[in-house]
């Protein structure tokens, strides 16, 4: 028998709660503090039969091994329980209530989890500027982590809404629905912008059916929250539970109110890149060289390599405008307006519609040009473009062509012979002074000759062995003479293939380069009118 006056005395005011048990896992001391954690506890009860399995559980130990400390609930409370083992083999049990702790740790870890998830949500949303495929991340994730089911809802186009659902585990899925979202309750509010409304207020048994995916069952609880997005709404975020399980809380609906943050802002952003996109695609098509086909029996062959290889325009220009009148000339304009990029692209464009508006005086080159200055000499934009124009008409096997530089290198003619000739044209700038002059001139090709109008991107292109000579005017003539008797498109891919060899991945200024050919025979067979065709006798 133990002396339990011995036993009891040393921890009987201990504030935390104090077992003492003998080898055989009977209770020999029970503290206030453990009678009230364990009620049923006494000295001379047997450990399994009054306190949890986790605690009877340590103390029954084979004989000589180390007893641990361990964890677990009693009640509404866990406790962390630490063995001292005495020198007659009985062990002090103290317990410490960890509650707290837990709760805290338990806090901690879920707000890590949450930031992990908001993180993830933005790295993978950020990464596309594609609005379907944010819409399917967004889902996806939503399905994962937050509930058992999500809904994307775009904002109507029409009297459809966008909508991409996804089950927990499952894949996205993309739909057009018909339907009114005023038929639930916060939804036509979030899907305007306005704050959510409390889950508590919306009562699953009245979802209408196109808001419930296919296998998912009846619906638990729903929360509704927007998509903010930059200063318009990107749509709404519908998270779904099951009948059975738990409800949100008020932590998860604010928690989802910022995952929906995250991903609004990146739809938003995907929607506004669409547009621009959009935008951009149409302004470009107006902006970029047009396909040059076969026009009134003349052949024409364009090429265009703008300064940056990630740009698709810039300050090069051509057009091939079709005589308004039958047996009147083509005109035929290669332009360079001073500077790269975009701001030259637009002066570009401007230069562009000028020209097309002045096709009623398309004969007169002289007036064409003076008029083109003063409409650049009133613009606010200070930049100016060197010109060069060419009527072609037909004339029995031969082109006749009429020809016209404004400060623009001369057009240059390839013989069938291989002899190449510079156009004697010159004039001034055009958009640079009150007055503009040029030199007419006219020149006739014979079948298989060719025109070859450039701008100085490619003869003034730096490359070569060391890396700074210049393309240069005679190194384009010996390429030229080379292209004798070659159809227009062929002499152009050659120019620019030589041109680009020679810069490498060395920087360069825009290079254009256009061919005006008299066809070798009289019938000649193209496809669609677009391509060179294959000439025949």
């Amino acid at each position: 028998m133990y002396d339990r006056a011995v036993v009891r005395s040393p921890w009987g005011d201990a504030p935390y709660p104090v077992l003492v048990t003998d080898t055989e896992s009977v209770l020999l001391f029970v503290n206030k503090a453990a009678g009230l954690v364990f009620p049923r506890a006494r000295p001379g009860s047997a450990m399994a039969d009054v306190v949890p399995d986790w605690l009877s559980s340590a103390h029954a130990r084979p004989p000589g091994a180390r007893i641990p400390t361990v964890h677990g609930p009693a009640g509404d409370r866990t406790y962390e329980a630490h063995p001292t083992v005495r020198d007659d083999d009985t062990v002090v049990w103290w317990l410490v209530d960890d509650t707290d702790h837990r709760l805290a740790r338990e806090a901690l870890r879920v707000e890590r989890e949450r930031t992990a998830l908001l993180t993830e949500a933005s790295n993978l949303l950020l990464s596309s500027l594609n609005l379907e495929r944010c819409m399917d991340v967004t889902a996806r994730m939503a399905a994962a982590h937050l509930a058992d089911a999500a809904l994307v809802i775009a904002p109507s186009r029409g009297r459809e809404l966008p909508v991409v659902a996804c089950l927990r585990g499952g894949s996205p899925s993309s739909s057009r629905i018909t339907a009114d979202p005023g038929q639930v309750p916060g939804l036509g509010e979030a899907l305007q912008g306005f704050p959510p409304v409390p889950s508590r207020w919306i009562a699953p048994a009245t979802a209408p059916a196109w808001l419930i995916p296919d296998g998912f069952g009846p619906v638990g609880s729903i929360v509704i929250t927007p998509l903010p997005g930059h200063g318009v709404p990107a749509g709404a975020l519908v998270l779904l539970r099951g009948a059975g399980t738990n409800e949100f809380s008020a932590e998860e609906e604010v928690f989802a109110r910022l995952f929906a943050a995250r991903a609004g802002a990146a739809m938003s952003a995907a929607r506004l890149y669409a547009e621009q996109t959009s935008i951009t695609n149409v302004l470009m098509r107006e902006l970029l060289p047009p396909l040059l086909h076969q026009v009134s029996g003349v052949e024409y062959a364009g090429g265009y390599r703008p300064s940056m290889d990630h740009e698709r325009i810039g300050g090069d220009f051509y057009d091939v405008h079709p005589a308004t009148v039958p047996g009147d000339a083509s005109l035929v304009v290669l332009g360079d307006v001073c500077g790269k990029g975009l701001e030259a692209a637009v002066m570009t464009g401007k230069i562009r519609n000028t020209l097309h508006a002045l096709l009623p005086i398309a004969q007169d080159h002289q007036r064409i040009l003076s008029l083109l200055n003063t409409s650049l000499l009133n613009s606010h934009n200070a930049r100016f473009a060197t010109l060069v124009l060419a009527s072609a008409r037909r004339d029995g096997n031969t082109v006749r062509l009429r020809l016209t530089s404004a400060g623009h290198p001369a057009p240059l003619i390839l013989r069938a012979d291989g002899r190449v000739e510079e156009a004697p044209t010159k004039g001034t700038l055009v958009g640079a002074l009150p007055q503009v002059t040029a030199e007419t001139v006219q020149v006739t090709l014979a079948p298989g000759e060719s025109c070859v109008l450039y701008t100085d991107g490619i003869s003034e292109a730096r490359g070569g062995p060391m890396g700074g000579t210049q393309f240069g005017e005679a190194r384009l003539v010996r390429a030229l003479e080379e292209c004798a008797g070659m159809p227009g498109e062929a002499v152009v891919e050659r120019v620019q293939m030589l041109a680009s060899q020679w810069v490498g991945t060395g920087r360069h200024d825009d290079m254009a380069v256009v061919v005006i050919s008299a066809p070798r025979t009289n019938h000649l067979s193209a496809v669609d009118g677009h391509t060179r065709g294959r000439f025949t006798s």
